[in-house]
């Protein structure tokens, strides 16, 4: 399918790039990502991946947008407060790129429904904010056999990883094999988050997505990126495979979807 002129023009400073092209353009309107929650996040994964022309962009939230929110889900607006944040989101895609296919989800996932969820989509990026989520998401990913790129933001400090141990790299659990006990962290509403943070991690993410899509650069799929925003400094630390990894290594202990409920916190 070819592009029409507009398409050209929208594109045109990533189609001059020698490592994209025309065949890179066609790979991202090929893609097909899901992004969970559209928040903090989400907003700024799928404002650019929408810009980018990412073919099709699955959002899956439940929640309905809170004034509260405003001040890092740059999805939303005041005149979308009390609609849910799945159909808000979907709105300002629309309107930014109408190219894109945009797939909505106002559900919480779990594990009743994640396989499902996951199931036509290429790569999944988590921007929940809570650990149950977070190893449920890992977890669907392995067993789907499915790209994750992980992020997570918690007061100054932002973290970042491409998950994809079909390929052999580790998973999310050879960094943290069980979610913490319940009431052990704070969660946002009690410990906050600094608004442009959300924007630093989520537009790595999706800078990560399509060096996935296009299959540039280094990969993060054994590495931890650490963003602190304070310090402005960014350092990657190994993330090596754990051979006694309860999901991924050759005796797992984990093998069907399980559900935690945690708080929120890195």
């Amino acid at each position: 399918m070819e592009f029409t002129e507009d398409q050209i023009q929208r594109y045109s400073r990533q189609i001059i790039l020698p490592e994209v092209g025309g065949k890179g353009q066609q790979k991202l309107r090929a893609a097909k990502v899901l992004l969970v929650g559209a928040g903090g996040l989400g907003s700024p994964i799928a404002l650019y991946l929408g810009a980018a022309g990412i073919g099709t962009i699955g959002l899956i939230d439940g929640d309905v947008v809170d004034l509260s929110n405003l001040q890092r889900q740059v999805l939303h607006t005041t005149a979308t407060v009390g609609i849910p944040k799945v159909e808000s989101g979907r709105r300002l895609l629309a309107a930014l790129n109408p190219d894109v296919t945009i797939n909505t989800y106002q559900e919480n996932i779990g594990a009743d429904n994640i396989m499902k969820l996951i199931a036509d989509y290429d790569i999944v990026l988590d921007g929940s904010d809570n650990f149950g989520t977070r190893f449920l998401v890992n977890d669907a990913c392995f067993f789907a056999k499915k790209t994750l790129i992980s992020g997570s933001i918690f007061r100054f400090e932002g973290q970042l990883t491409t998950i994809k141990p079909h390929e052999g790299y580790p998973c999310y659990r050879c960094l943290y094999p069980e979610p913490p006990p319940a009431g052990l962290v704070p969660n946002c509403q009690e410990a906050g988050v600094l608004g442009v943070l959300a924007g630093t991690i989520g537009i790595l993410q999706a800078n990560e997505a399509v060096k996935e899509i296009l299959g540039l650069g280094d990969t993060l799929a054994d590495r931890l990126l650490i963003y602190d925003a304070l310090d402005m400094k960014f350092r990657k630390v190994g993330r090596p495979k754990d051979p006694k990894c309860p999901l991924c290594s050759a005796n797992p202990t984990i093998t069907k979807l399980e559900e935690h409920h945690v708080s929120c916190s890195i």
